[in-house]
């Protein structure tokens, strides 16, 4: 089973600074039917304008993965952590039992990037953050691990929840699939393209929400790159 869900019917809100699109109820917005998928819990698409961002603010018993799709993100926290995650990059943070944060654009340029937070397998624990480039030549054609709660995804940057965050880059006419368990939740995104999700046409920045499939194939109609979520 494959819902899809539009950008243009997406819930938002736009704070001139910062347009936000919301996959799942999140702040203002609210849809009692569409409160997450399965351990995902949000999915944002944020535009940030330069020299703006999230000024410190607390978190805690999230997974949080950052997708930067355009520009960069400069990070801070209250473990001392400071890093800037450009395009192509990815950053995690794992609130554990509670961590404060800022997310800056700090460059000439607006940002892009895609917010997923992720339920942990178990609450507390000590906060963590991450970061560490995916160049984008080397998941072409195929779909790599980015973060994972598994041990056995040695090479993508570990988070603690029982899910991955997957993504490729796809010329127009090539294909990869992804052998999903059909008790699984899977959520998938392009950032830019349009693909065919085992005969469901999938436009850049809408969410296709997955389930019950034995398989996932995806067909890239344009040239695309595609965020995919697999998670309990």
């Amino acid at each position: 089973m494959i819902e899809l869900r539009p950008f243009n019917k997406l819930g938002g809100a736009d704070h001139g600074w910062l347009k936000a699109k919301h996959h799942f109820s999140f702040a203002s917005y609210y849809d009692p039917k569409n409160v997450g998928h399965g351990s995902l819990r949000v999915w944002n698409d944020d535009e940030i304008e330069p020299n703006s961002g999230f000024p410190p603010h607390p978190h805690a018993n999230m997974e949080i993965i950052t997708y930067v799709r355009e520009g960069a993100i400069t990070h801070q926290d209250s473990m001392g952590n400071r890093g800037r995650t450009e395009a192509g990059d990815v950053q995690v943070m794992s609130a554990g039992s509670g961590v404060r944060h800022s997310e800056y654009n700090l460059e000439p340029v607006k940002t892009t990037l895609f917010q997923i937070w992720i339920e942990p397998t178990k609450d507390g624990g000590e906060p963590a953050w991450g970061a560490k480039p995916f160049p984008k030549g080397d998941r072409s054609g195929s779909l790599v691990t980015l973060a994972s709660g598994f041990k056995a995804d040695s090479d993508a940057l570990p988070i603690r929840a029982d899910a991955r965050v997957l993504a490729t880059t796809l010329k127009a006419g090539e294909s990869t699939s992804y052998p999903a368990d059909r008790t699984r939740n899977l959520y998938l995104v392009p950032a830019v393209g349009a693909v065919d999700v085992n005969g469901v046409r999938v436009n850049a920045r809408d969410g296709a929400a997955i389930r019950d499939e034995a398989t996932v194939n995806i067909t890239a109609l344009e040239d695309s790159e595609v965020v995919l979520v697999d998670a309990a």
